[in-house]
């Protein structure tokens, strides 16, 4: 059976994830492999001999997005991969890598992932989080500050000088492309419940 496969975008802070788990709670997360973009990034070594504050981490290009494709590839082909690990802290990649298996519900997670046509065309359902950009930007301090070690001044600096020109100018003309946009994320319980029926019936149709 083709596996189908699911793109999830929207701005930073969107609440993509929160999003994801909410669908598979309402399908089943064992039928389901998650692959985030993040993990893509790449190492910061590939730059040369600069630092993370010279480097536009919200650009397409910070992102190798032809090896995503090639394991999205590999696993509607039935193979497994071994996904990137990312340390956002060192912005640089693990040796370790990530088993992933091949599952019928393939999900892509990523601000930029509807920017790259050849990956967007890998997508059987696009689905774009819109959420408000005062909200986003607190869920952006929050986590940068808890779980990646940044100072507030940082992640403000980052915000003004490529996170907000990077999202006018890939992140929100990429909402063209999305199959259904989902306001306010997680909150918006009658979108998810609608998204999570038809990915069933999808599932179904694949099935017969």
């Amino acid at each position: 059976m083709d596996p189908l496969v699911i793109g999830i975008a929207g701005g930073t802070g969107s609440g993509k994830t929160t999003v994801t788990n909410a669908i598979l709670e309402r399908l089943d997360t064992n039928r389901a492999v998650v692959l985030q973009h993040d993990s893509y990034y790449r190492d910061l070594s590939f730059y040369g001999d600069v630092t993370p504050a010279q480097v536009n981490f919200d650009h397409p290009d910070s992102l190798e997005t032809p090896l995503l494709i090639r394991h999205i590839q590999d696993l509607k082909q039935g193979h497994p991969i071994e996904q990137p690990i990312y340390n956002f802290t060192t912005h640089r990649r693990l040796e370790a890598t990530r088993t992933l298996v091949p599952r019928e519900i393939i999900i892509i997670d990523g601000i930029l992932i509807f920017v790259d046509k050849e990956l967007r065309e890998l997508m059987d359902i696009k689905i774009f989080v819109d959420t408000d950009a005062d909200e986003r930007l607190i869920r952006r301090i929050r986590r940068d500050i808890l779980e990646r070690g940044r100072s507030v001044e940082s992640v403000m600096q980052q915000y003004a000088s490529t996170v907000k020109p990077m999202h006018l100018e890939f992140v929100e003309p990429s909402k063209h492309w999305a199959d259904v946009i989902i306001p306010r994320g997680a909150e918006n319980v009658v979108a998810i419940d609608m998204v999570a029926s038809k990915i069933a019936m999808m599932l179904r149709e694949n099935r017969n």
